[in-house]
């Protein structure tokens, strides 16, 4: 007989490797403290794990759902359920769960669904379904960065075959890295809108994406559209567009079709959807590639005249959204610009102004982001009595995950005491950040941490950076511990002699 479950949870979040897991272990030992019984589904980088079966949500009494990305939901059509994003897990699991199970339950072939809002706020939808794109986006960029930036070790230029110091190896890899990293938009786009449409959002998302890497196409010698000649891309930004343009058509098409037979549905599926979607989506994006390529070139102006105010106010943007929340969508907002940054800089390649702005930006990122989890090591160990023998331990845990560019690792440490952690967190990955950019220093990969220092074209000033951010959040933060550890040996030696005055 098949095992059943009082909880069936799902959670998943847009990078797929701590935020997912954490919540998972949220809500395990909130269930567990409650005497009931869960399954938690994983949606990570590796896939689903974990899979709920027809059975178990048969037998199930609530279901949780505490994920930013795409989960298939109608299938807990029939049970109470609450929904929520992957934080609200990690931050309090055991009230999700007491949502779940206080939702009413099936009501006339629907179910009341208990979640933040009470409903999903447009906000929240747009967040889904973007972080759905990006998820699925940053093994791209993450494999094709680190490649590309791995062929940089035997020259700037040893990809070309015209240059003093070209390679064949690392000519490879360019090119690899260089495919990869083209794929960016195009899967950014169409998982964009898959998660709007389904699976029918891929065929127009996946052109559209394509799209915003070329442009319009035009004559060198007519400047008429031409299909033989070249244009502008419009990156990351035309994808994010087109992905939401591509979900929100085909939704228009299923129900502009719905009038059909239902023995044309398979004609829909394989031929009229693709066809109409592609036709219309991408003679939109074309029409827009021109408003949308000044829109691209404005916002890189934008950065730019940051970087000319000077390191401090850049550093502390960075800083600040890089450190609020951690992983979530403020501190992906300052990542995904600097990967989209960094992914036109080595298109534009070695010495180009684009490659400065894009290596620059991403080298502050990084920094901000790997700052906090070392925030708590150096806590932990210098402050080692203020701290329970968990935080220890999740302090030596975080060493590993901070070199390795995992922020989310000092989330519980933040939520433990918001105030005053938050602004220690921010103020030590500002500091991280502005010290980067005051340097110079130049990371060409988006993602790794200290593992791609060989290819940082200063790594000791980039590590010293880091470490200095850190230990000045490390310090204020033992200096708050500590209080706190007085104020509560007060109290007790207090209570002490209140009850022996009393005896």
């Amino acid at each position: 007989m098949a095992e059943t479950y009082d909880i069936l949870a799902c959670t998943g979040c847009p990078t797929g490797i701590a935020h997912t897991f954490m919540a998972k272990e949220g809500l395990e030992q909130a269930a567990k403290a409650k005497g009931l019984t869960i399954k938690v589904e994983t949606h990570g980088q590796e896939g689903v794990k974990n899979a709920i079966t027809p059975a178990e949500i048969a037998a199930c009494k609530a279901v949780v759902i505490a994920a930013d990305v795409s989960v298939d939901e109608d299938r807990f059509v029939t049970k109470p359920m609450a929904k929520a994003g992957v934080t609200a897990a990690i931050k309090d699991a055991e009230g999700l769960i007491d949502r779940a199970l206080a939702a009413k339950p099936q009501k006339e072939g629907a179910v009341e669904v208990a979640d933040d809002e009470g409903k999903q706020g447009i906000g929240q939808q747009v967040y889904k379904h973007l972080m759905n794109g990006i998820s699925h986006m940053l093994v791209f960029v993450v494999a094709g960065g680190v490649l590309t930036a791995v062929s940089f070790l035997w020259g700037i230029t040893s990809f070309d075959s015209t240059a003093a110091d070209y390679n064949a190896f690392a000519a490879m890899l360019k090119i690899v890295g260089g495919i990869a990293m083209n794929l960016m938009v195009p899967v950014l786009s169409a998982y964009i809108a898959e998660s709007i449409a389904g699976r029918p959002g891929l065929v127009p998302g996946f052109v559209a994406g394509m799209i915003a890497i070329t442009g319009l196409p035009t004559g060198a010698e007519t400047g008429l559209i031409d299909a033989g000649g070249s244009g502008v891309g419009f990156g990351f930004l035309g994808g994010i567009v087109g992905g939401f343009l591509s979900g929100y058509v085909q939704l228009l098409l299923v129900k502009a079709f719905s009038k059909l037979p239902q023995n044309l549905n398979g004609l829909k599926a394989i031929f009229l959807y693709p066809l109409c979607s592609t036709l219309i989506v991408g003679l939109v994006m074309l029409a827009i590639s021109g408003p949308m390529v000044a829109i691209n070139e404005g916002m890189i102006a934008f950065l730019e005249g940051l970087m000319g105010a000077g390191a401090i106010v850049l550093g502390l943007a960075i800083g600040c959204m890089c450190a609020f929340d951690m992983g979530g969508p403020v501190n992906k907002a300052a990542y995904v610009t600097g990967t989209g940054l960094l992914a036109t800089g080595l298109a534009a390649g070695v010495g180009t102004p684009e490659y400065t702005l894009g290596t620059t930006f991403m080298a502050a990122v990084s920094a901000a982001c790997i700052a906090p989890p070392l925030v708590t090591t150096f806590a932990t160990i210098v402050g080692k009595k203020y701290f329970s023998e968990d935080d220890r331990n999740a302090g030596l845990v975080n060493f590993i995950l901070g070199c390795t560019h995992i922020t989310e690792g000092a989330i519980p440490f933040m939520t433990a005491n918001i105030w005053p952690v938050m602004p220690i967190m921010m103020l030590s990955s500002s500091i991280a950040a502005i010290i980067t950019l005051m340097l110079g220093i130049q990371v060409p990969a988006p993602h790794g941490g200290f593992l791609v220092l060989p290819v940082v074209n200063n790594p000791i000033g980039w590590v010293v950076a880091i470490l200095i951010g850190s230990c000045v959040g490390g310090l204020l933060f033992v200096l708050f511990k500590k209080s706190q550890y007085d104020k509560a040996h007060a109290e007790e030696k207090s209570g002490s002699g209140t009850t022996a005055a009393a005896a």
